[in-house]
C-alpha cells in the first residue's frame, strides 16, 4: 500500500461522515417536501373548490334576485351559464378529491342540495311560478343549504390543513434534532478515526526523523527499520544506505580530510584576533569565534547578510583590505597605528590593525583572501607612553641645553677671558653640536605635539606660486653652495591652497634641504599639478636615489638609510608626513637607485572667494 493511499484512507472517515450527513439532510428535506405536497394535494384543492363553488352559487342567486325586477332580470338569466359550469366543474373536482373522514357524505349532501337548487332555479327562470313567493319560499332555502354544505367542506379541509401543518412542524423539529445529533456524531467519529489513522501513519515518520537527527549528530551507526513497502519504507532504506556510506567515509581518507578541516577550524577559533576568510568573489567563506564575537560577522543559513551587525567603519576597512588583496596587489601590511580601527568590546575600547594575505589555488591563481585584525591595543598604549616619554625628556633637555649654549656663546665671545686657538676650535665644535642637539629637541617636540593633536593649524588660502617661490628663494643659496641648480618648473598652478603657512613651509624646508643634502651634482626642480580637487607638489632631484626596500620606511621616525651621514635625527620626513596628513593630504616618494628621487605631497584647494 502506497503512502498516498494511506493518506486517502486516513481521510476517508471524514468523507464518509460528510456523505452520511448529506444523505440525512436530503432525506429530511424530501420528507418535509412530501408533507407540503400532501397538504397541497389533499386539502388545498378542496378548499379552493369550495371557495369557487360559493362564489358561483352567489352569482346565480344574484341573477335570481334580478328576476324580481322584471325584464332586466330576464336578460340577466342569460349570464348564469358560466357560474353554473364553474360550480359543476369544481363539484366534480371535490368529488374526486375525497381525503378526510366524513368528507364523502358532506360532498354527497352538497350534490343533492345543488341538484335541488338547479331544479328550482330552472322553474324560476321558466316563469311558471310566482317569482316573489317562489324566490323566498323555495329558492332561498336551497341556496342557503348549498352554501352551508360548501362551508362544511371548506371548514373540514381547513381544519385538516391546520392539523397536518402542526404535524409537519413537529416532524421537522424531531428531524432537526436527529440531524444535529447525527451530524455531531458523524463528525466526532470521523475525526477520531482520522486522528487515529494519521497518528499510526506518522509514527514511522517520527522514527525516521529521530534517526536522521542521530545521523546528523554524528552517530552513523543509527539505523531504522519500517514495515511495509510504501515511500517511507523506501526512504528509510535510503537513509540507512546513506548512513552506511557516511560511516565508511569517516573511516576512509575523506574522514581524515573532514577531521583536518575540523582541526583547522579549531585552530583559527583558538586565535584571539578576528579572522575572516573570503573567496575570490568577495563572499565570506569562514570566520572564527573572535570575528563573530567582536565584529558581529554572521555566517550560516540564517544569516542573509554577514555584515548586517558589523559597524560601518570596521566593514569599510575590511572591504578595503579585501579589495587590495583580491585585485592582485599582494599582501596588505598596515603602515602604522593610524590605520588602526576602534572596536568596542566587553573589556573596553580595543585597537586592531588590518592585515591580509592572498590564498593561492593549486594552479597559482588567487582563490581568496584571509583578513586578520591584529589586536595592537597594548602596543599602541606603549607607543603613546614612549612618545610621551620622548616629549617629556626633550622638553626637560631644553632648559639645560639653552644654558649650555649660552655658556659656550659667552666663552666664544671671550667674556670670561681670552681663549687660545685650540680652545676656540673646541668651543666652535661644541657650539655646532649644541645647535644640532637643539634642532633635534625642537623636532622631537614638534613631532610629539602633532601626534598628540595638540598643535593647532591656522589654515588660510595661500597661492601655490607664493609657496613655491618662497622655497626657491630661501634655499637657492644653499643649493648653489653645493653646485646645484634649484628652480620651479613651468607652468606653476595658479590656484590657492588651504594651509597653515608656517607649518607647510616646514614641509618645504624638510623636503628641499633633504634633496640638497643627498644630491652631489645636478638639479633640484619643483613641479605643481592639480588632480581630484587637490594640488600636487613634487620636489625632484638627481641624487643617488633610494633602494626599494627602504622606500616604505623613509617616513618612519628616526629612520636613517645605511651609509648616510649622521646629520639630523631622522625626524624631518616624519614631521613632514604628520603635517601633510593633518592638512588632509598625502605624501609619498618615487625613486630609482642611481636616477634620483621625487618626493611629492598633496594639499586641498581653497574654496573660491565671493569675488571669484
Amino acid at each position: 500500500m502506497t503512502l498516498r493511499l494511506k493518506l486517502l484512507l486516513a481521510q476517508a472517515p471524514l468523507a464518509v461522515a460528510l456523505v452520511a450527513v448529506g444523505l440525512l439532510a436530503v432525506a429530511t428535506t424530501s420528507s418535509l417536501g412530501k408533507h407540503s405536497q400532501e397538504i397541497l394535494k389533499d386539502n388545498y384543492r378542496s378548499v379552493l373548490a369550495a371557495q369557487r363553488m360559493k362564489d358561483s352559487i352567489e352569482r346565480m342567486q344574484d341573477v335570481a334576485a334580478l328576476v324580481l325586477i322584471g325584464d332586466q332580470g330576464r336578460n340577466a338569466m342569460d349570464q348564469i351559464t358560466g357560474p353554473r359550469q364553474v360550480f359543476e366543474s369544481e363539484l366534480r373536482v371535490q368529488e374526486g378529491n375525497i381525503t378526510e373522514p366524513g368528507e364523502a357524505q358532506a360532498t354527497q349532501h352538497l350534490r343533492e342540495r345543488w341538484m335541488s337548487y338547479q331544479e328550482k332555479f330552472n322553474k324560476l327562470a321558466a316563469g311558471t311560478v310566482d317569482p316573489r313567493r317562489f324566490f323566498f319560499d323555495e329558492l332561498e332555502p336551497d341556496f342557503v343549504a348549498v352554501r352551508e354544505a360548501a362551508d362544511a367542506i371548506l371548514a373540514m379541509n381547513q381544519d385538516a390543513m391546520v392539523h397536518k401543518s402542526e404535524r409537519a412542524r413537529q416532524e421537522a423539529e424531531r428531524t432537526n434534532a436527529a440531524m444535529i445529533l447525527a451530524a455531531v456524531s458523524a463528525v466526532l467519529i470521523g475525526i477520531l478515526t482520522s486522528t487515529t489513522l494519521t497518528t499510526r501513519l506518522l509514527r514511522p515518520l517520527a522514527l525516521l526523523t529521530q534517526t536522521v537527527n542521530r545521523i546528523g549528530e554524528g552517530d552513523f551507526d543509527a539505523r531504522i527499520t519500517l514495515p511495509g513497502r510504501d515511500e517511507l519504507t523506501q526512504l528509510a532504506g535510503q537513509v540507512n544506505a546513506m548512513a552506511a556510506r557516511l560511516s565508511q567515509y569517516r573511516r576512509s581518507s575523506l574522514g581524515d580530510l573532514l577531521l583536518a578541516q575540523q582541526a583547522s577550524q579549531a585552530a583559527i577559533d583558538s586565535l584571539p584576533d578576528p579572522v575572516v576568510v573570503f573567496d575570490v568573489r568577495g563572499d565570506v567563506l569562514n570566520v572564527n569565534r573572535a570575528a563573530e564575537t567582536l565584529l558581529g560577522v554572521g555566517l550560516g543559513p540564517a544569516a542573509s547578510d554577514p555584515w548586517q551587525a558589523v559597524e560601518s567603519a570596521v566593514a569599510a576597512v575590511i572591504e578595503q583590505v579585501r579589495t587590495h588583496v583580491l585585485s592582485g596587489r599582494g599582501s596588505y601590511v598596515p603602515k602604522g597605528f593610524e590605520e588602526a580601527v576602534h572596536i568596542s568590546s566587553p573589556e573596553g575600547e580595543r585597537d586592531f590593525l588590518p592585515r591580509a594575505t592572498p590564498v593561492y589555488a593549486e594552479q597559482g591563481g588567487i582563490a581568496g583572501a584571509t583578513v586578520v585584525l591584529q589586536d595592537v591595543t597594548r602596543l599602541r598604549r606603549v607607543d603613546e607612553l614612549r612618545n610621551d616619554l620622548v616629549a617629556t625628556v626633550a622638553h626637560e633637555f631644553r632648559t639645560p641645553l639653552t644654558s649650555l649654549r649660552m655658556a659656550i656663546h659667552l666663552c666664544i665671545e671671550q667674556t670670561a677671558g681670552p681663549l687660545t686657538e685650540k680652545q676656540a676650535d673646541l668651543l666652535y665644535a661644541a657650539r655646532d653640536d649644541c645647535d644640532r642637539l637643539q634642532a633635534m629637541v625642537d623636532d622631537l617636540l614638534d613631532l610629539s605635539r602633532i601626534q598628540a593633536g595638540k598643535i593647532e593649524l591656522h589654515a588660510q588660502p595661500l597661492p601655490v606660486t607664493e609657496l613655491v617661490q618662497w622655497a626657491v628663494d630661501t634655499y637657492r643659496g644653499a643649493a648653489e653652495e653645493r653646485g646645484l641648480r634649484l628652480s620651479a618648473r613651468d607652468p606653476v598652478v595658479k590656484r590657492d591652497v588651504l594651509v597653515d603657512p608656517e607649518r607647510i613651509r616646514l614641509v618645504f624646508a624638510n623636503l628641499v634641504t633633504n634633496a640638497i643634502r643627498h644630491t652631489r651634482d645636478g638639479e633640484i626642480a619643483l613641479h605643481t599639478a592639480t588632480a581630484n580637487g587637490q594640488v600636487r607638489i613634487a620636489i625632484s632631484d638627481t641624487g643617488e636615489g633610494i633602494p626599494p626596500e627602504y622606500q616604505k620606511r623613509i617616513f618612519d621616525k628616526f629612520f636613517r638609510g645605511p651609509g648616510h651621514r649622521s646629520e639630523g635625527a631622522g625626524l624631518g620626513l616624519s614631521i613632514a608626513k604628520e603635517i601633510v596628513t593633518a592638512h588632509g593630504g598625502e605624501i609619498g616618494v618615487d625613486s630609482q637607485p642611481g636616477h634620483g628621487s621625487t618626493f611629492w605631497f598633496t594639499l586641498p584647494v581653497a574654496p573660491p572667494t565671493r569675488k571669484e
